[in-house]
């Protein structure tokens, strides 16, 4: 969802609220992950002294395999995030975003933040014992005799 900022740009003190869904069936190319909710995405974009900011939320739910014994498992995550907006830069800078045409892509930014935020290793317990790597059988829920003596 494409944003304008031009007012937000123009007048100090001015703000915008945001308030966006993303389907599921929108996120299904980003590989590793399994959304089993819209990724709700609430806050609002502001100018304050000049600096324009935007501010949010997101909330949404995964449906996730275990990495280490395969259940699976729906886990729900909310993060908050800030940036500063800019019009330009004459320089790489990392820590703004660039309002091209005095747009920003709220989508774009969000998807990018929470995957950046997500756990590398998903498990359902951070006590998970896993699978036997003999038998296969979850320790979570059974003890085999694969390594006793």
């Amino acid at each position: 969802m494409t944003i304008n900022l031009r007012k937000i740009f123009n007048l100090p003190g001015e703000s915008l609220p945001l308030d966006v869904s993303i389907d599921p069936s929108e996120l299904t190319d980003i590989q590793g992950y399994n959304f089993a909710s819209p990724v709700i995405i609430k806050g609002q974009a502001y100018n304050r002294a000049g600096i324009v900011k935007i501010k949010f939320a997101t909330e949404f739910t995964l449906n996730i395999i275990c990495d280490r014994c395969l259940k699976e498992f729906d886990r729900s995550y909310s993060y908050e995030f800030e940036h500063i907006v800019v019009k330009s830069l004459t320089t790489d800078n990392d820590e703004y975003i660039v309002a091209d045409n005095e747009s920003i892509d709220l989508k774009e930014i969000a998807i990018s933040d929470l995957l950046l935020q997500l756990p590398s290793k998903l498990l359902c317990d951070e006590n998970c014992r896993g699978l036997c790597m003999k038998c296969g059988c979850n320790l979570n829920e059974s003890q085999c005799d694969c390594f006793s003596s």
